[in-house]
């Protein structure tokens, strides 16, 4: 539990029994936390009618919004996996907050969930996805991206700021060999 009283959400089922191809919570899924819990006021304030989890895997990271944020907003979980569309219903069931599994591949037939692997910087997909940020972001929305070093994340904040979208890194560790960051985006 933070110091704000908010819980890690209940997950113990993902990656196990009928969940066990389904991404269990990690440093990347935990950083992103944090850093959501670091904005909890601001996103509060904002007061989101949706929010979107792409790759929403266990559906950890949405659960936790959804208990910093409340029942005001519709929660959207996406997932190129059936099994995470379950697990994340039972993540939410399990953390009495409601989340909208949604079973969709919003950026090709390889799924979202290769989006730190593959190609150029480990960014095949992830350059695919990020064209439409821009579109989906509403005028006051923020938009959270985990990245690896690999993935240059530097050269994604440029991208996006060609779309009048500012970044910045909002938390970063160390996990292993990997260099995690989450990015926050806004409209300029």
């Amino acid at each position: 539990m933070s110091g704000d009283g908010y819980p890690t959400p209940l997950y113990s089922h993902a990656g196990r029994g009928p969940f066990q191809d389904v991404y269990e919570p990690s440093e990347d899924s935990f950083l992103l936390v944090d850093a959501l819990e670091k904005d909890a006021q601001r996103l509060q304030l904002l007061s989101p009618a949706v929010c979107v989890e792409v790759g929403s895997g266990s559906g950890v990271v949405s659960a936790f919004l959804a208990s910093v944020l409340g029942p005001s907003a519709l929660y959207v979980c996406t997932d190129v996996n059936p099994a995470a569309a379950r697990c994340t219903e039972e993540t939410a069931s399990c953390n009495n907050v409601s989340l909208q599994p949604v079973i969709t591949d919003l950026v090709g037939s390889r799924g979202i969930e290769a989006a730190w692997a593959g190609g150029q910087r480990g960014r095949e997909v992830l350059d695919r996805f990020l064209p439409f940020v821009p579109q989906l972001l509403s005028g006051r929305g923020l938009f959270y991206l985990i990245t690896i070093a690999e993935n240059d994340p530097e050269d994604i904040i440029r991208l996006l700021e060609k779309h009048d979208l500012k970044g910045e890194s909002r938390l970063s560790t160390r996990a292993r060999n990997e260099r995690l960051s989450v990015l926050r985006f806004h409209r300029t």
